[in-house]
């Protein structure tokens, strides 16, 4: 039999194996993440008829070279062009992610690791982040719980949904600072009631509340007091205020605040120790109910009794609190709805009436119970110095519980707290605040303050956070959204604000991809040459890769070549075949020799 015979024969397999690859890259053209295969030809052996002989010096004949005839051809390998990056497919999908570089996602069906480039993939019923195509999990690296940070350990499945991340646990507040410009010709400044700012905060359970302080201006340019004034919860209720709210922030101090208080005695009279409306002879307030000793009374169960005969002379009977009564003397002396300021201005009581001799600075809190112990005096001065029932008086200052904020009289910047330059927080004890302990303490740093001229406009304002944003505290969210970063961080976002990294997507890198042996599914298992997974992986970028989400790879194959490579290949099947008919021939003239 002739050996050109079987030499076609084999390269007709050959070609139709070179087919075969052509023909697998073609059906795979839109793949995700396919990559194309080509096949290299060897050929099969050679029958050496004559062996090579060298020059012959003795007879002078020349060496001969090998007489070989070969008997075809094989496939010499077969290679996959792995690293031939696909182009890029927009789709959209946040959990559709493709690599550029040379690395692969790890994949497991929980009984081993896998590799692929194709990254479609979503979130299954248990949260998993996962291949859309065969369900296997996505392996990545955990969050230390302790650090917060990524820790790159043995690949484990990316649970990105669980129960634990669905939601971000509410954090109380326990920083904030003070901004903006204080101008000294503000009205709100130079007002009694002062300029308030607002202050919100959250508690350990994520409840919202507000504290609201009042900046009031000092004689003394560069100082203003800062006195909380109450804390009101989400519904505008208050949680406390007055001295009780007082006591929470900074402490018991003066300042310097010359002005003049009326007695409107059109419309009001003292009486032994009464206060009383002209036009309606209504009792408004009476000492002798609210004090006893020169101390101020705890509130009666059914009130302090106040009758009196009205206008027309009918007994009326009637009760108030002290509170209310209080109330009815500041309004009596022009500060309605500012008791507490009232209270607390500080005058300097002459020792008798007309004597310009000082008896002592007392406040009018003081100066109430003073006038409680001499009731029944027309002119209640004498050695107790008490405020005067009718007229006016000058004050020099006043109480408050609080803090002083300086400024640099020069440079207008703020230059500390209570007179001390370092000094630039103060706490808001919230800590004491309820028995709940879900208040925290609250640091305030003023550092940021300032005094400049501002057109009469201060912009100062109160915001939760310190200067780099932390101890801002938060109320519970509601994850609204995931995303996924170029190294294969997952972050998801709360509807807080607040953000949380869930883990990172690890992927793998081979000394020898090529080696990677095909297991259907787009999946690629280890082998001896391409180098076995350790377990741990790499992050993407350590290789200057990177991952890019809403896209996916493409198949690599290129059609054009493709195209062509058929066509050599089917002139090469054509050339073979016949060799086949040829050596037919030759072998039918051999047999038709005998007739």
């Amino acid at each position: 039999m002739m050996r050109s015979l079987y030499s076609g024969v084999a390269g007709l397999k050959t070609h139709q194996t070179k087919m075969d690859v052509i023909g697998n890259n073609i059906a795979n053209v839109n793949t995700t993440a396919y990559k194309s295969s080509s096949i290299v030809f060897a050929e099969l052996m050679s029958q050496t008829t004559q062996r090579a002989s060298g020059p012959n010096a003795t007879t002078g004949l020349g060496g001969v070279n090998a007489r070989q005839i070969g008997l075809g051809v094989k496939s010499g390998a077969i290679n996959i062009n792995i690293t031939g990056q696909g182009s890029a497919q927009s789709t959209g999908n946040p959990f559709d992610i493709m690599i550029t570089g040379d690395n692969f996602f790890v994949v497991s069906n929980g009984l081993e690791n896998m590799f692929t480039r194709d990254g479609s993939f979503y979130v299954d019923a248990a949260g998993n982040l996962a291949m859309t195509s065969t369900g296997y999990n996505v392996m990545g690296w955990q969050v230390d719980e302790t650090t917060g940070n990524i820790k790159q350990d043995t690949v484990t499945a990316l649970r990105i949904m669980s129960a634990a991340n669905m939601t971000y646990p509410p954090e109380a507040t326990t920083q904030a600072n003070m901004s903006g410009i204080i101008d000294k010709y503000d009205t709100d400044v130079t007002s009694i009631n002062g300029k308030v700012v607002n202050l919100n905060f959250f508690d350990s359970l994520g409840y919202e509340y507000t504290a609201r302080f009042v900046y009031r201006q000092s004689d003394n340019v560069n100082e203003y007091s800062l006195e909380l004034e109450k804390i009101l919860d989400s519904n505008g209720d208050e949680v406390v205020s007055g001295e009780a709210a007082s006591a929470l922030f900074g402490a018991a101090s003066q300042q310097m605040k010359k002005g003049s208080v009326s007695f409107d005695d059109k419309t009001y009279e003292w009486s032994n120790g009464k206060l009383i409306n002209k036009a309606t002879k209504e009792t408004m307030a009476d000492l002798t109910t609210m004090y006893s000793g020169g101390v101020l009374q705890a509130e009666p169960a059914d009130g302090c009794k106040l009758d009196y005969t009205d206008a027309d002379g009918n007994e009326q009977k009637k009760t108030a609190t002290i509170q209310d009564q209080l109330d009815a003397i500041a309004a009596a002396y022009g500060y309605q709805g500012s008791t507490d300021d009232f209270l607390n201005l500080l005058y300097d009581a002459p020792t008798a009436e007309g004597d310009p001799t000082v008896a002592g600075q007392l406040s009018v809190r003081q100066l109430l119970a003073n006038l409680s112990k001499n009731t029944g005096a027309p002119s209640p001065y004498g050695a107790d110095a008490c405020l005067p029932t009718s007229g006016s008086f000058d004050t020099v200052g006043r109480n408050f519980t609080g803090v002083r904020v300086n400024f640099d009289p020069a440079k207008g910047y703020f230059a500390g707290i209570n007179g001390q330059q370092t000094q630039t927080t103060s706490v808001l004890r919230l800590s004491g605040l309820g028995t709940d302990g879900n208040f925290a303490d609250i640091t305030i740093d003023f550092s940021e303050t300032s005094m400049f001229d501002n057109k009469g406009t201060s912009t100062i304002g109160a915001t939760s956070g310190d200067l780099d944003g932390l101890g801002t505290g938060r109320r519970p969210g509601d994850m609204i959204g995931v995303s996924i970063q170029r190294d294969g961080c997952i972050y998801a976002s709360y509807d807080n604000g607040m953000t949380k990294l869930l883990g990172q997507i690890a992927t793998a890198a081979f000394a020898n991809a090529s080696g990677l042996e095909k297991s259907g599914d787009n999946l690629y298992s280890a082998t001896m040459n391409s180098g076995e997974f350790d377990g741990i992986g790499v992050d993407i970028t350590a290789n200057g890769g990177y991952m890019s989400t809403g896209q996916l790879e493409m198949s690599n194959v290129d059609l054009s070549s493709e195209f062509t490579e058929m066509i050599t290949t089917q002139r090469g099947f054509q050339a073979n075949s016949r060799i086949i008919t040829v050596s037919d021939t030759l072998l039918e003239e051999l047999t038709n020799l005998k007739r």
